[in-house]
Order: structure tokens, then sequence, then C-alpha cells
């Protein structure tokens, strides 16, 4: 069995940092996990609000990741109007309800999507081949409603919603 991973230099600060893997025929690519540390953030700061004074130091114990991505997104987040930071003495907190942030709000303010959408093009598919002619008209509408519609779930749901689980949970 092979296994081919494509690990750019810089991987250790690359937070965009895709790998390809293969395994038993399957092949899974991880992307962007800004989304997933960002609520990650939240549910801290939400959980330990009135136990631990939040930094991104005793945040990236909890994510097991570099301080300096942490401080990234907290800047990301402090940007879009979603947290308040107070440099030097440390803390954070969340400026609106919980119920008032959802998933979309976040993964907007952390995720770069660009113009083009979510789904990425490859630049030039051969205008001379049938399929690379008329790719682009048969998938771009269905790949933005695809888009669309992940958007529209996420506005479904909210920080509360994870306050509410971390309370079952804990």
């Amino acid at each position: 069995m092979t296994y081919s991973i494509l690990i750019p230099k810089d991987w250790k600060s690359d937070i965009n940092f895709r790998i390809l893997y293969y395994t038993k025929g399957l092949t899974l690519m991880q992307i962007s996990s800004r989304f997933t540390i960002a609520l990650h953030i939240f549910t801290c700061v939400e959980y330990f609000k009135d136990r631990e004074k939040i930094t991104s130091d005793f945040l990236s114990g909890s994510i097991s990741s570099n301080p300096v991505i942490i401080r990234n997104i907290l800047s990301q987040l402090r940007k879009a109007g979603l947290i308040t930071v107070a440099r030097g003495t440390g803390g954070i907190e969340i400026t609106r309800d919980l119920s008032e942030i959802s998933f979309y709000d976040i993964y907007m303010a952390v995720e770069a999507v660009k113009e083009e959408g979510l789904f990425h093009f490859h630049e030039s598919p051969n205008p001379l081949c049938p399929v690379g002619k008329n790719i682009h008209r048969l998938l771009d509408d269905k790949l933005v409603k695809i888009q669309e519609a992940m958007e529209n779930k996420m506005k479904e749901y909210t920080l509360l919603d994870i306050k509410r689980g971390m309370e079952e949970f804990c």
C-alpha cells in the first residue's frame, strides 16, 4: 500500500495546511480548521468565563494548537465584532448573546471564502474536450446551491446550541 503525503515547508504555521492522504483506496483531504478552532474558542470562553482567565496560552492548551494560531483567529473574531480581547491583563469576552451568534457568523469571520465561492475550479479545462468545454456549465449552478445549502444550515445553529450541549455532557 502506498501513502502519499504532500507537506508544505511551512506546515507548522500554515493553518490552511492541506494533506492528501491515501489509505485503503480512499482519498481524504483535510481543509482549514479555523472554523472548528473558532467554535472551540467560543466554547472555552463561555465554559470557563467565571473560572479562569482566558488567554491564548490557556486556549492553546485546550485546543492543542500553537498560541500564534489562536491569536490569529482571535484577531479575526475581534475584527468581526464577535469578541473583545483585553491585552496585557488577558481576557476574552463574547460581545453578543450566544443565541445571536450563528455558526455562519463565525464561519464568515474566520474562513476566507473568495468571490468564486467555496469550490475552486481547476484553472484551465481543455476547451477542445467536450467535458472540459462544458464542465463549468454542468457544475457551476449546482456547486453554488451546495454552498448556499451549507451556509443556510450554518445559520440554524448558534453558540447557545453548543452551550446547551456542554451542559448536557458536563
